[in-house]
C-alpha cells in the first residue's frame, strides 16, 4: 500500500510543532543510566523518561504495555505484528562544556532542536511515534500491526532488550531509527580481549614506574600518563619532542617526588572508528619504548605489548589479524585500556571484525602472538556479525521508501558499531540522521534537524504502510 503523499505532507505541516513539543518533553529528562533500584532497573532517569514516553504514546491513542520498566511497547492495533520499530530513551553522560544551551534544556533554534538525546535517540523515537500517529489519524487501513518498542539501556549494553525478548518474540521485520540514512544492513562482529602479565620487580634504573590509560573499552583514549624514575628531565624532553613529531601526540613532563610524570594528549574517537582519533595510549607507549630504560622483565613485556599494538596500526597488521571483505570492509583493532606497574600489566582491546573473522583466525592469532612474549590473553570468543542481505524484502522496501521521499539513491552501509537490531534475525538500522550533517551525537551541543525528523517520520509512515498494509 502506498500513501497519499499530499495528505501526509499536509498532516505533518499541521502537526510539526506538536511533534517538536513532545521531543522536548523527553529531552528535558536526564536519562543517563543510574544505580538500579526496585522498579528502576537502570536508575531513576531512564525510568522517568519511560514514564513520559508511555504518556505520549497513550495520548496518541496507542495501546501501551510496560515490561517491568525495562521497555514499553506501543501497538497500533490488535492484529498480528509484522514490524517492530526499536528506539531508546536513555542517553550518554554530558559535560559542562555545552555552549548553545544546557544538555537538558531543549532549545529550538535555526531549524534545529538542541539538547542531549535530540539525535540519539529521543528525536527519532518521537518521529517514529508520529509516523504511527499519522497512519492512525489519517485512517490508513492496515491488515497487520506495527509495534514501537522504546528501551532504556541501549547505551550501556541493551539489557533492556535482553529482558524484553524473554517475554516476546521478534517481529518478522524490524528496524531501528538510531543511525544514519540510507540503511545499515551489516554490523561487524568482533572480539573484546583482556590480557595480563606478571613478573618480579627490578630495582635497576632508569625504569618505568607506572602507566595508566583508558576508562571505557569502546573509546579510543585521548589522555594517558606514565611515571619515570632515574632519568634526566632535559633528556626526556628531547625524546618527547622527537616522539611527538612521529606520532602527533603531545607530551607534557612534570617533576613529582623526584620522579618524572609524562602526560600524553591525543584525540579521542569511538572504538568502531579508531582512524578518526589519535590514540594517546599507543602514542605514549611509542615514547616509552624509545627511552633508554634499564633492561628488565617489565620493560621487555612493555615492548612486547607495543610490538603487538603499535601506534597508528588500527588494522591489526602487527598482531597478524588484518583482514577485509567486500561486504563488511576492514577489521579494526583499538587498544583502549592499559595499566602498568613495577610487577605487572593489564590491557584491553576492542576489535570490530570483518565477517571473515572467527576464533581461529582472530582470537587464536592474537593469543599466540602475545603468549610468545609472556603475555596471557584471558578466555574470550569472537562475537558474530549481523547481516541482512541487500536483496531481502525488508531492505528493498525501506530503500524504496527512502528514495521516493528524498529523491536520492538508496544503498546499504556496513558499520563497526552495533545497534538494537544486532541480535535480531531480520533487523536493520534505518535513519534518522543525514550522514552529511554532524549532529554532534554523544558530544556537546547535540542537535537534530527538525526538517530531517519530519522527513524521517514521513518515510517511516510510508514504510509501515507498505509492510503492514
Amino acid at each position: 500500500m502506498k500513501l497519499d503523499r499530499a495528505k501526509l505532507d499536509a498532516y505533518f505541516e499541521a502537526h510539526q510543532e506538536e511533534m517538536v513539543r513532545d521531543i522536548c518533553r523527553l529531552v528535558k529528562i536526564p536519562s543517563q543510566r543510574g544505580e538500579a533500584k526496585p522498579g528502576a532497573p537502570f536508575g531513576e532517569g531512564p525510568l522517568n523518561a519511560l514514564k513520559e514516553a508511555i504518556e505520549i504514546a497513550e495520548e496518541i491513542g496507542l495501546k501501551v504495555t510496560n515490561y517491568d520498566n525495562y521497555v514499553c511497547a506501543a501497538d497500533l492495533s490488535d492484529a498480528p505484528t509484522e514490524l517492530d520499530i526499536l528506539a531508546h530513551l536513555d542517553v550518554v553522560p554530558v559535560s559542562d562544556s555545552w555552549q548553545v544551551t544546557k544538555p537538558f534544556e531543549p532549545l529550538v533554534k535555526d531549524g534545529r532542536i538542541y539538547g542531549r538525546g535530540t539525535a540519539d535517540d529521543k528525536g527519532p523515537a518521537v518521529a517514529a511515534l508520529y509516523a504511527v500517529k499519522a497512519l492512525k489519524d489519517l485512517g490508513v487501513p492496515l491488515s497487520k500491526n506495527v509495534r514501537l518498542i522504546l528501551g532504556t539501556d541501549e547505551e550501556c549494553g541493551s539489557g533492556d532488550l535482553d529482558y524484553y525478548y524473554t517475554k516476546e518474540k521478534e517481529a518478522p521485520m524490524s528496524f531501528s531509527p538510531d543511525a544514519d540514512f540510507p540503511l545499515i544492513n551489516l554490523e561487524k562482529g568482533g572480539l573484546r580481549g583482556e590480557f595480563s602479565a606478571k613478573w618480579e620487580e627490578s630495582k635497576a634504573l632508569p625504569r618505568i614506574v607506572s602507566m595508566d590509560c583508558g576508562t571505557k573499552l569502546n573509546v579510543v583514549p585521548d589522555k594517558a600518563n606514565a611515571v619515570i624514575e632515574g632519568m634526566e628531565k632535559t633528556e626526556l624532553l628531547a625524546l618527547c619532542e622527537k616522539a611527538s613529531a612521529e606520532t602527533g601526540v603531545s607530551y607534557a613532563v612534570s617533576e613529582t617526588n623526584g620522579m618524572l610524570r609524562i602526560d600524553a594528549k591525543g584525540d579521542g574517537a569511538h572504538a568502531a572508528s579508531p582512524q578518526a582519533g589519535n590514540n594517546a595510549l599507543t602514542g605514549l607507549l611509542a615514547l616509552l619504548v624509545s627511552l633508554p630504560m634499564a633492561e628488565s622483565e617489565g620493560f621487555k613485556r612493555l615492548r612486547a605489548v607495543y610490538e603487538a599494538f603499535p601506534h597508528g596500526d588500527w588494522l591489526g597488521k602487527a598482531a597478524g589479524v588484518a583482514m577485509k571483505d567486500e561486504l563488511s570492509g576492514e577489521t579494526t583493532l583499538s587498544f583502549t585500556i592499559f595499566h602498568y606497574n613495577l610487577t605487572g600489566l593489564e590491557g584491553q582491546f576492542d576489535c570490530r571484525a570483518s565477517i571473515l573473522a572467527n576464533d581461529e583466525n582472530l582470537r587464536d592469532v592474537i593469543r599466540d602472538h602475545l603468549a610468545a612474549k609472556g603475555i596471557e590473553l584471558a578466555p574470550c570468543s569472537v562475537y558474530a556479525p549481523h547481516h541482512v542481505p541487500a536483496e531481502s524484502p525488508l531492505v528493498k522496501t525501506l530503500l524504496s521508501c527512502y528514495e521516493e521521499y528524498t529523491g536520492e539513491k538508496g544503498y546499504c552501509v556496513s558499520i563497526g558499531g552495533g545497534t538494537y537490531v544486532h541480535r535480531l534475525e531480520n533487523g536493520v538500522a534505518f535513519g534518522c540522521a543525514n550522514p552529511n550533517v554532524d549532529n554532534r551525537m554523544h558530544g556537546d551541543d547535540e542537535f537534530a534537524e527538525i526538517g530531517q525528523l519530519v522527513l524521517s517520520a514521513k518515510i517511516f509512515a510510508e514504510a509501515i504502510a507498505r509492510i503492514c498494509g
